[in-house]
């Protein structure tokens, strides 16, 4: 079994001194030093609160090639969790409930490009997303996708083969109005045409 290299950061030299023990010894991983940032897998992050200082580390992490991030953290709240998982968090874990067992379990499903949330932070998560929804994204007609419900169903028919007036009979827009949507997407995306618009949407899981 090969071993994940993993980065560990924390401004309390303490906190990282004891994780580090709990970490070291663990067959699953390997800590790396700053200066070998290059070949880390994985972040891990050690906090009290997402505070927006502890949002710039997960950030610089990432700009610097580090996109799998773990964050330990003493408390989190709504606004905390949502600024995690906005800048790629993969995996949170309270301080409090991390073992050593509960610490590999998540380091290797985000090694491995999976989530891990205590099961009441996601319950609370999946509220603050379904509230942004509502409040914010919806009334600009505006999906999670980063595509409008209008361009979505714009793919969607191009990916079924209809070319671009049988889409706006069957949607009641003009082919100006198809034409239009479709542009909008490539150029957002910088998509060279429809046939790489369909073939990102679906790469992506958008439609």
């Amino acid at each position: 079994m090969s071993r994940i290299p993993v980065y560990l950061h924390a401004t309390d030299l303490v906190s990282k001194a004891g994780l580090a023990s709990q970490l070291r010894p663990r067959p699953e991983v390997l800590l790396i030093e700053e200066t070998e940032l290059v070949h880390a897998q994985v972040g891990v992050v050690v906090c009290d609160s997402v505070a927006e200082e502890t949002v710039q580390v997960l950030r610089a992490l990432r700009a610097r090639g580090v996109h799998r991030l773990v964050l330990i953290a003493t408390e989190v709240d709504d606004g905390g969790l949502v600024a995690a998982v906005e800048v790629g968090v993969a995996g949170v874990v309270r301080r409090s409930e991390a073992t050593p067992e509960r610490l590999v379990a998540v380091i290797r499903a985000a090694a491995a490009g999976d989530g891990s949330v205590p099961p009441d932070l996601l319950g609370r998560l999946l509220t603050q997303i379904g509230q942004l929804q509502r409040t914010v994204l919806g009334p600009r007609g505006l999906t999670f996708t980063g595509l409008t419900e209008r361009e979505i169903q714009v793919l969607r028919l191009v990916a079924d083969g209809f070319d671009t007036t049988e889409i706006a009979t069957r949607l009641s827009y003009s082919p100006r109005t198809v034409k239009n949507v479709l542009h909008d997407v490539t150029s957002r995306l910088q998509l060279r045409n429809r046939s790489h618009a369909v073939a990102y949407a679906l790469r992506h899981g958008l439609i």
